[in-house]
């Protein structure tokens, strides 16, 4: 199947694509905010340069869109049916970049947060998206997701 709009077109799309300071991290970040906490932005010192650190407890959260990071079960996870070889190599890439990121900092005594897009679309989990982080930011637990995806 071709696509559907010109190569020049698509190319400017995707140009528009931005790592830092997406939707869904500007989202979280206000919900750390208003929760009280206070972070510092993509330390590229430290494995996968996290979207947010809590450096005093050692905390690193990713927010991750869905489509970009494969996310399990997502309806915005959807592979592009033009170009599908390319796609899956490139998507499967990211997601296993993500998973080397999050043990090496694991292994380094941090603990990992991800922040699916969609939760930060979802307009109950967004309202209570301060406290789901607080609760977690307060827990023990070594890896965490938040999540608006419906797992089957």
């Amino acid at each position: 199947m071709a696509d559907v709009v010109a190569p020049a077109v698509r190319s400017r799309m995707m140009s528009g694509i931005r790592g830092k300071h997406t939707k869904p991290e500007m989202v979280v970040r206000r919900a750390l905010f208003a929760a009280g906490y206070r972070f510092r932005l993509h330390r590229r010192d430290l494995p996968g340069a996290p979207d947010i650190v809590l450096p005093g407890r050692k905390v690193a959260i990713f927010a991750h869109g869905c489509f970009w990071h494969m996310h399990s079960g997502c309806k915005n996870a959807k592979l592009p049916s033009t170009r599908a070889e390319f796609w899956r190599a490139k998507l499967a890439g990211n997601a296993a970049r993500d998973d080397r990121a999050a043990r090496a900092l694991r292994d380094a005594g941090w603990r990992v947060l991800v922040v699916w897009e969609c939760a930060t679309r979802d307009p109950h989990i967004r309202a209570s998206l301060s406290k789901g982080l607080a609760d977690w930011i307060d827990g023990d637990e070594p890896v965490g997701e938040i999540s608006g995806a419906v797992h089957a």
